[in-house]
C-alpha cells in the first residue's frame, strides 16, 4: 500500500537510530518535490549530500507516523558484470553492483555502542518501483519470472522490510 506524502519535518522527526542534529543535517532526495508517492511502499534514498549515508522512511505497522532508519553505505562497491545479486527486500535480481549491503546503527544505547544490523538491498533503494515494473535491474537475463501477483510481491517486500525495522528497533 503506497506511503502517504510526508512532509520535511515528517521525515526528519521519524528517525529512531541517529541524532536529532544528524537527522537536521540530512539532505532530502533531490527530487522530493516531485517523488512518485502513489507507486512508493517506502522511502528510501542515499543522502546527496554524504554519498556513505542513506535513508529509510516507512510507515509503521502500528499507524503510529513514519519510522525513519539512518543506514551507512560501503566505501567500495562489488561490481562484476558476471554475478547477480538478489535485494532481501524485494527479492529483485540484480547485477552485483545493483545491490549493496546498508548497515544499520541499532536504536536506543545498543546503537550508540557501535552494534549494527545489515541487509542487502537495491543501492538506489527503488524496491517499490522494481517491484511494481516502473523501473528495471540491469541484468543480463533480464527479470526474474514470479508466479505471485503484484499485492503479494508488494506484500512480502512490506513484511521483509518491516522485520529489518523491528530488527534495527529491537530492545531501544
Amino acid at each position: 500500500m503506497p506511503v502517504e506524502p510526508l512532509t520535511e519535518k515528517q521525515i526528519r522527526s521519524s528517525f529512531v537510530n541517529c541524532t536529532k542534529g544528524e537527522a537536521a543535517r540530512l539532505r532530502l532526495p533531490l527530487d522530493f518535490l516531485e517523488l512518485p508517492w502513489n507507486d512508493l511502499d517506502f522511502l528510501g534514498w542515499v543522502d546527496p549530500g554524504a554519498p556513505l549515508r542513506a535513508h529509510l522512511v516507512l510507515p509503521r505497522e502500528d499507524g503510529d507516523g513514519p519510522l525513519g532508519i539512518s543506514l551507512r553505505v560501503p566505501a567500495v562497491g562489488r561490481t562484476s558484470v558476471v554475478k547477480s545479486s538478489l535485494c532481501q527486500i524485494c527479492l529483485t535480481g540484480h547485477a552485483s553492483s545493483g545491490v549493496t549491503l546498508l548497515a544499520a546503527p541499532l536504536a536506543g544505547a545498543r546503537g550508540r555502542e557501535g552494534n549494527t544490523v545489515g541487509t542487502y538491498i537495491c543501492a538506489d533503494l527503488a524496491c517499490p518501483l522494481y517491484v511494481r515494473g516502473k523501473r528495471l535491474p540491469k541484468l543480463r537475463a533480464g527479470r526474474y519470472e514470479e508466479s505471485l501477483t503484484l499485492d503479494e510481491r508488494l506484500a512480502r517486500m512490506s513484511d521483509n522490510l518491516n522485520a529489518f525495522a523491528a530488527r534495527v528497533t529491537a530492545a531501544a
